[in-house]
């Protein structure tokens, strides 16, 4: 049972998921005067929805796994590495991406991908939603996409061109296989593509954890997909938030929850992240938002910047790659290959040596 489940007043259920209680067992950690001063509601009525939480911890076993059951699913490092060595990638639209990468985006990891305004995010999550549903026969995964939009950059439009693209390059590429599958022609068309990406506009922070809570009801309805993308995770922390250390613990609840679901549903999860700025050594530098303590939160770490008239990918964090960066463009067919341009706009370098960003503006 989730939080949203419990059987107590609708606005206790709001207020719990808005004061960082994302699962049972955390819920039932609290104490009656903690619990009270969370919610601003009297000792007695925290006292009651404890007792609830406590009954249906009991009756279910709790949120997460009993001991004896984590016990019984240990694997050994054998099995572990085989089962990555099998796993799938979702396509970036970008060889050079794909290669810093290891392939493209992991499922069963969580990867985040940051940057200044322009850069690409947004653009990358569409790609991402749209490369994960290429047919299995042609070398992608034929999953579906959850796309979560908390800044109102999801534009429909944008998303058509970038699935013509993908399915103009599967033509070219595949020039004759599609012409044997009739099922397969029937895929390969943009309202096909449009029709598999699950879309949630989010226009608040406990609309947000509300969404997140939610996901693990959503998946296993729906058992093919593979990618879920939050554009951006950062938006409605960063406006809404006073108390920083009930973000962080919000945060790392979500955090949390998500690299659960990756794991046990084998998806991506894709998280854009924001920058801001800090003062720094006597000067302003950009950093990626939500603190260093966030950065701890993903698998993986991309980060997306502008070298001169080219954008680049950076690779900074990895479990298992070295650090790395590469070239990519936008083009109107989405995320492709790097190619030449000449236009001209206020740049941000990243320096790789200490991750640090540095504001340039172009002759």
């Amino acid at each position: 049972m989730e939080i949203a489940d419990l059987p107590i007043a609708t606005s206790h259920r709001a207020n719990l998921l808005a004061a960082g209680y994302s699962s049972l067992a955390a819920l039932s950690a609290a104490s009656p005067p903690r619990l009270a001063r969370d919610l601003s509601i009297e000792v007695h009525e925290a006292e009651e929805i404890l007792k609830v939480a406590v009954g249906a911890n009991k009756s279910k076993g709790a949120d997460g796994p009993s001991t004896s059951s984590v016990l019984k699913g240990a694997q050994n490092a054998w099995d572990m590495l085989s089962d990555e060595q099998s796993r799938r990638h979702i396509n970036t639209g970008s060889a050079d991406l794909n290669n810093i990468l290891g392939g493209g985006i992991h499922c069963k990891e969580v990867t985040e991908i940051g940057g200044v305004p322009g850069v690409g995010k947004t653009q990358l999550g569409i790609q991402l939603a749209i490369n994960v549903q290429i047919p299995v026969e042609y070398g992608g995964l034929g999953g579906k996409a959850v796309y979560i939009d908390t800044e109102g950059s999801f534009m429909v439009e944008r998303v058509y061109q970038i699935a013509e693209g993908c399915i103009s390059d599967i033509l070219e590429y595949f020039p004759h296989c599609h012409d044997k599958a009739p099922a397969g022609q029937e895929k390969l068309k943009p309202e096909s593509f449009l029709a598999d990406i699950y879309y949630f506009r989010i226009c608040s922070y406990t609309e947000q954890i509300a969404v997140i809570n939610y996901l693990e009801k959503f998946l296993g309805e729906h058992k093919d997909v593979r990618i879920v993308i939050i554009d951006s995770v950062t938006f409605h922390f960063r406006q809404d938030f006073d108390d920083m250390a009930l973000r962080t613990r919000v945060l790392s609840g979500l955090s949390l929850k998500l690299m659960k679901l990756s794991k046990a549903y084998n998806l991506a999860v894709v998280l854009l992240n924001q920058v801001t700025t800090k003062f720094t050594e006597g000067s302003f530098q950009l950093t990626l938002a939500l603190g260093d303590s966030w950065s701890h939160s993903c698998t993986n770490r991309l980060i997306l910047y502008w070298n001169g008239n080219e954008r680049y990918g950076y690779l900074d964090k990895s479990p298992s790659l070295p650090v790395a960066s590469a070239p990519y463009a936008v083009t109107i067919k989405g995320v492709r290959d790097a190619v030449n341009s000449n236009s001209k706009r206020v740049r941000f370098l990243v320096m790789p040596s200490c991750v640090n960003w540095v504001l340039v503006l172009e002759q």
